[in-house]
């Protein structure tokens, strides 16, 4: 006799959704530098992508702080957010002083490192939910 099971509906915390939205507009920033080269709009894409950007690292902390404070968790995820924010102004500040060469390399960095923390809460998250089903 087979038993049927079903999976439960995936819960996303605010910190997961803020990870992966700056994630995902290190990769759009990624995208429109490589417009920036060839198009005449890559400029304007590769600004209004460094403020959402900007703006999502700041969603970051807020949300790491909002997941440490009720629950009285560890900070570090607060170390981690505020270290990218500070990370993203360096970026910001290199990009408008036109320093490609800081610049770039740094960017890549901050995707890697975003890809890092995503896998860290995707792994977090996916073996609370294993471990849950038991």
């Amino acid at each position: 006799m087979a038993t049927q099971t079903t999976a439960a509906p995936v819960r996303l915390t605010f910190v997961q959704v803020a990870i992966a939205l700056q994630t995902v507009t290190l990769f759009f920033q990624a995208a429109t530098a490589g417009l920036l080269l060839s198009t005449s709009y890559g400029g304007l894409l590769h600004d209004v992508g460094s403020r959402v950007m900007y703006g999502a690292s700041m969603l970051y902390v807020l949300a790491a702080v909002l997941a440490w404070r009720p629950g009285g968790g560890s900070p570090r995820p607060i170390l981690y957010a505020s270290g990218f924010l500070v990370l993203a102004s360096v970026q910001v500040v290199l990009g408008i002083a036109h320093m490609p060469s800081l610049h770039v390399p740094l960017g890549i960095l901050m995707f890697g490192l975003s890809m890092v923390e995503v896998g860290q809460v995707l792994s977090t998250h996916l073996s609370h939910r294993t471990n849950t089903r038991r």
